[in-house]
């Protein structure tokens, strides 16, 4: 009988020896809190801040910073 061992997926790529144990690539994971700004932290909010902002959430960040802010507003305010 042939023993089996358990092997990493050939479409995953791991970085051993990195500060958690293992590091994978090319892999979305939902980060653990939920964004909270108010409304007027987005609108004075940096262009570079709403761009790492959409990109961490795997969010698009094409367009103005005006588009990108309206874009940002709309998926994480609940607006009443």
């Amino acid at each position: 009988m042939e023993s089996v061992t358990t092997r990493p997926s050939p479409n995953v790529v791991g970085v051993a020896n990195s500060k958690h144990g293992v590091e994978w690539c090319g892999h979305f994971q939902m980060p653990l809190h939920y964004p909270r700004y108010t409304q007027a932290d987005y609108e004075a909010m940096p262009e570079w801040r709403l761009d790492c902002l959409l990109k961490e959430y795997g969010l698009p960040i094409f367009g103005d910073v005006e588009s990108k802010r309206k874009f940002a507003m709309g998926a994480f305010l609940w607006i009443k």
